[in-house]
């Protein structure tokens, strides 16, 4: 059979296997829709946490930035990990026991300010929109490509499935397919890896084959094999990197705090029934997150590798066929500049022939290597397992920021359960059509708007969260300030540098870099306006009221571990 009969196949497996849960595990009340009635095990709550968190950016671009950038691309790998170790450890056990189970509700509560939670459903709103309009968009890829429809119409596929268990199961239809999502996504990834790395380096186990020889006999290492042929090309050494250590430094530390700030994950840790449940499931995800993480090193040297070997120097005319079907996609095109017919690809922009889209590399890889055609299908149903699991806990943040923080908590307190509920499941509902919308019509910039996503997060959540957990006197006037300042500062710095806003809208260029203020490029300047948010917090909460003594009181106990007594003397 060949790969699109096979798509169909595993494709409509899954989506009838979500389709079922949603329908077998429909939320009836409040408690389930917003946190799946608190009753979900720890294993199976760390394993939806990890689908949750490893979305298409995690199953397919990471490895393809990683591919690309090299070792300067291990910054993503440090930001997300570690982002999820800080959420873990340092936010999620306290979060859970306050027992908000939103970060508006949260930051709302323990400020005692509408305003502040105005400012937070603002930024939850913005961060969740801007992810889940690129899970939309990476669902309309890997629909346009194995499916052969129009991206649009990819789209519009994805908008449904999602909606329909969403919409109907809330946090409870979502857990449980996420647990199913997890199982498809990571099998999905490894088999592959796992088939490459027995071809290329006669080893089954990718991350000991990426640091192996190759099978053919000759004793040189896979990287060294890979230096080489990215030199021969013009190219930095794969393992050299060009970034300065405080962009690397800042870039993780923003991809962390921005992270550990995610609205969507921090949800899943009210899910379990108790506190100690929320710890275990957090360790579970750990888990089963490394397992991707630490293979999408090796996938990226095992991609990067064949590319190269595949089609550098080559007889365009005699390309295989995945060649040609990426090409349809518009995501890897070909310029014969010089007229030879063959594929110049080399570091020299006016000379490379070649522009390869980062996120065609895991898609692609199975076919590059000549992988069965039922793993190429493989691929394509756990891209958008990883995409469909990530859309659907952002669709619930979003409807949840309207339905619980906006119209139960500040425009109509009185509203009943059932109404809520409606009002839940149309604000999801709507959230879905406007993903659509610009998973459709993209604005030109939206890799900018996710590294300002995360920048967002970083600038407002992080700082309010931390103090609002770890220093009882933070008062409402510092947090406010606070994320104000930091989300402003923020935005000024995207729109400058990635947008060219304040020099008369001209395209911004590598040109511009010496102007980074301490030499920090966009993506990593979260962590600067992060430092400005706490700065000013402090500053203000010096010069205003201290916050009410009940709130003081309430901060203390969420940090006295359960169960644990008064001390006495004996």
């Amino acid at each position: 059979m060949d790969v699109q009969i096979w798509t169909y196949i595993i494709v409509g497996i899954t989506f009838a296997l979500y389709i079922g849960i949603a329908i077998w595990s429909r939320a009836g009340s409040t408690k389930e829709f917003y946190v799946a009635g608190g009753g979900v095990s720890p294993i199976a709550n760390g394993m939806a946490t990890a689908a949750d968190w490893m979305s298409a950016a995690s199953f397919i671009s990471m490895a393809g930035i990683i591919s690309f950038a090299g070792y300067d691309g291990a910054v993503y790998l440090m930001g997300w990990t570690g982002g999820y170790v800080l959420l873990a450890l340092l936010l999620a056990p306290y979060l859970r026991k306050f027992g908000k189970f939103t970060v508006p509700d949260f930051i709302g509560d323990r400020y005692y300010s509408k305003t502040a939670r105005s400012v937070a459903v603002f930024c939850a709103l913005i961060v969740s929109f801007t992810y889940v309009a690129g899970q939309m968009r990476g669902v309309g890829v890997v629909f346009s490509r194995f499916l052969e429809v129009d991206i649009n119409t990819g789209v519009i596929i994805g908008m449904i499935i999602v909606l329909f268990y969403a919409v109907l199961g809330g946090m409870k239809g979502i857990t449980y397919t996420q647990v199913a999502q997890y199982c498809v996504l990571i099998f999905a990834f490894m088999v592959p890896a796992i088939f490459i790395s027995i071809q290329m380096t006669g080893n089954p186990i990718p991350q000991l084959g990426m640091g192996g020889t190759m099978a053919d006999g000759s004793g040189t290492y896979l990287l060294d094999k890979l230096n080489g042929l990215q030199t021969e090309l013009g190219f930095d050494e794969y393992t050299s990197g060009s970034k300065s250590m405080i962009d690397v430094f800042a870039i993780t530390l923003a991809l962390m705090v921005g992270t550990a700030g995610l609205p969507h994950v921090i949800v899943r840790f009210f899910t379990v029934k108790k506190v100690r449940d929320a710890r275990k499931s957090a360790g579970w995800a750990l888990l089963l997150i490394a397992i991707l993480y630490t293979t999408a090193p090796a996938v990226a040297v095992f991609a990067k590798t064949n590319l190269i070997q595949t089609v550098s120097d080559k007889e365009y005319s005699s390309m295989p066929q995945w060649f040609v079907n990426w090409e349809k996609t518009g995501l890897l095109t070909f310029e014969d500049k010089n007229a030879d017919g063959k594929i110049q690809y080399v570091a020299d922009k006016d000379a490379n022939e070649l522009k390869i889209d980062n996120d065609i590399m895991v898609l692609a890889n199975p076919e590059i290597a000549n992988l069965p055609n039922w793993v190429i299908a493989l691929v394509a149903a756990g891209a958008l397992a990883a995409a469909l699991s990530t859309a659907a806990g952002l669709l619930l943040v979003i409807s949840s920021s309207v339905s619980h923080d906006l119209i139960k908590k500040m425009i109509n307190p009185n509203i009943s359960e059932k109404s809520e509920l409606w009002a839940a499941r149309g604000s999801a509902a709507v959230a879905v059509c406007i993903a659509g919308y610009f998973g459709i019509n993209p604005p030109g910039f939206v890799a900018a708007v996710v590294a300002l996503a995360f920048g967002l997060a970083a600038a407002s959540f992080f700082p309010a969260i931390i103090l609002g957990i770890f220093y009882k006197k933070m008062n409402k006037e510092g947090a406010i300030s606070g994320m104000v300042v930091g989300m402003l500062l923020m935005i000024y710095y995207m729109l400058k540098f990635k947008f060219g806003i304040f020099d008369g809208g001209k395209e911004v260029v590598d040109s511009l870099k010496p102007d980074w203020w301490f030499g920090i490029s966009p993506e990593g300047f979260g962590t600067v306006a992060m430092i400005a948010n706490f700065v000013v917090a402090l500053v203000v909460n010096k010069f205003t009221p201290e916050p009410p003594h009940d709130v003081q009181e309430i901060v203390e106990n969420i940090r006295i571990p359960s169960g644990a007594g008064e001390a006495v003397d004996h």
